[in-house]
């Protein structure tokens, strides 16, 4: 399959996806994120494939949905909002749920639903210049979807400190929370997510499988609820007031005014 604003490399054993949007600091569009559902399906269908790689193409590794794709949120209905919405959840679930190993390698900025990218792989490899952060709240957001895998990786009292403080954090302490599983200095990436593919593919698939289902399976019911709730919340959140002055705000480079 062609795809535009992605790259996927699907020799050997070890399969990578690189978002491909370098001039917009590999920013979500909808066509990227069918494109990576799209991808990570073929990935699990296919019988070679023993681990997946995620990144992303120049200075960035994803710095969340594309923000210069909403200046007709006025135009958009309801049906819109929850169809992007469902999008995102469908989009991260097939992360999630992916039967082999996955790796994030982020040398770069991470925000928003890039964080999200970032965080829900199996493992997270980062270097000292990444940064993250879950910034929705700044322009009359709400990090719905990506709440959901944060709390279930560091518990309620963090995630409400990174959710409500939107602030932008390093890679030290993703790593101290327990979102990045190693920190490595910039030029030691690739090598050592390489080690850690290679690592992974000496194991036996059906097994490494078979452990990503029981876990994943232990959080269904929990997370089949709580995605729900995420997704009526974000669509909700598409349509109001303080949304479309935080995109506004943020598009003409001001501090937005929120009025109650």
């Amino acid at each position: 399959m062609d795809y535009e604003t992605i790259l996927v490399n699907e020799s050997g054993p070890i399969h990578s996806i690189t978002l491909n949007r370098p001039d917009r600091r590999n920013a979500m569009t909808p066509e990227m994120q069918m494109e990576l559902i799209a991808a990570l399906e073929e990935t699990a269908e296919c019988d070679h494939c023993r681990v997946l790689v995620l990144s992303g193409a120049g200075t960035a590794f994803c710095s969340g949905l594309d923000l210069s794709l909403l200046t007709g949120l006025d135009k958009e209905k309801e049906t819109d909002h929850r169809a992007d919405a469902e999008r995102l959840a469908r989009l991260f679930l097939a992360l999630y749920e992916l039967p082999m190993p996955t790796i994030a390698a982020v040398h770069g900025a991470a925000i928003a639903g890039g964080s999200g990218l970032a965080f829900i792989p199996d493992f997270t490899i980062a270097t000292p210049l990444a940064k993250f952060g879950f910034t929705e709240a700044r322009i009359g957001f709400v990090p719905a979807l990506v709440s959901v895998f944060l709390s279930l990786q560091i518990g309620d009292k963090q995630a409400r400190d990174l959710l409500l403080s939107g602030r932008i954090f390093g890679a030290e302490r993703a790593h101290r929370l327990g979102l990045v599983t190693e920190v490595v200095p910039q030029q030691d990436l690739g090598q050592h997510v390489q080690a850690l593919a290679e690592l992974l593919v000496s194991s036996s698939p059906r097994s490494l499988a078979s452990i990503k289902r029981f876990m994943a399976a232990q959080q269904r019911g929990w997370l089949d609820y709580a995605i729900a709730i995420a997704i009526d919340a974000n669509a909700q959140a598409r349509g109001t007031a303080d949304f479309r002055e935080g995109v506004t705000a943020f598009l003409e480079k001001r501090k937005p005014d929120w009025r109650k």
